[in-house]
């Protein structure tokens, strides 16, 4: 595997240096920005695999700087905060992120995250080996049209423009149209770590995946089965 290429952008240098030498013991390749606006600069001058972004920063906040980089691109998204509160959590995942860390924070668990999101990214993006492969990983359902491994996916012929998460989730309910899956099997399955009761993450992944069809389609295709779980009629 190619060596990846993370931004780390926080205004406070001693944490963004501090992250940096965590990555970089790892292997990963780190460039550094300290307020939004030249995240944004460097994220267009250069390729990057992952964006570990900070909430509170001068001259552009990480909330909006998550919302720009949303409009067009799928790039793994950390979001760090100093604010614990379950409101703080859900408007960075709203916004797009597609995980939450809260300052401070392990070091250790920094490096899980960030190796089971670029996980998550790419196992979709590498090519196929044969055609046989491309059957296996092409899936259709009603209006949906989705490829796992190019990462891509349609519906009614429009390109959705979907997190690595969101593009997870959907593929996981669209391979077995009709079963519900409760919060508990996504989040295994998807983000393929340990759930906990309180974690509220997939309900809000499934809202943003949720708007982005029903834009689309004119219509509701992800259906919630209160008190079990979601599920897409075939």
């Amino acid at each position: 595997m190619a060596e990846r290429r993370i931004l780390i952008v926080d205004d406070e240098r001693e944490i963004a240096d501090l992250i940096e030498i965590y990555l970089k013991n790892e292997g990963f390749s780190t460039e550094k920005a300290h307020n939004g606006e030249e995240a944004l600069l460097r994220y267009a001058e250069e390729r990057f695999d992952l964006v570990i972004l900070d909430i509170m920063m001068p001259k552009m906040d990480g909330l909006e700087v998550c919302r720009r980089l949303r409009k067009d691109q799928g790039v793994p998204i950390l979001m760090l905060s100093a604010k614990a509160e379950d409101m703080d959590k859900i408007m960075g995942l709203m916004t797009g992120a597609d995980d939450y860390m809260i300052k401070p924070f392990n070091p250790l668990e920094l490096i899980a995250r960030v190796r089971s999101l670029l996980r998550r990214s790419y196992q979709y993006s590498e090519l196929a080996q044969d055609a046989a492969a491309k059957n296996e990983r092409e899936l259709s359902l009603g209006p949906l049209r989705m490829d796992k491994l190019m990462h891509t996916a349609e519906a009614a012929g429009r390109p959705l423009h979907l997190t690595s998460t969101e593009f997870g989730i959907l593929y996981l309910l669209a391979s077995q149209p009709g079963r519900v899956f409760s919060a508990e099997d996504i989040f295994q399955q998807v983000w393929k770590e340990k759930y906990f009761d309180s974690n509220n993450t997939v309900m809000v992944h499934i809202s943003k995946l949720r708007d982005k069809l029903e834009k689309e389609l004119g219509e509701k295709m992800i259906v919630t089965v209160w008190g079990v779980g979601y599920k897409i009629e075939g």
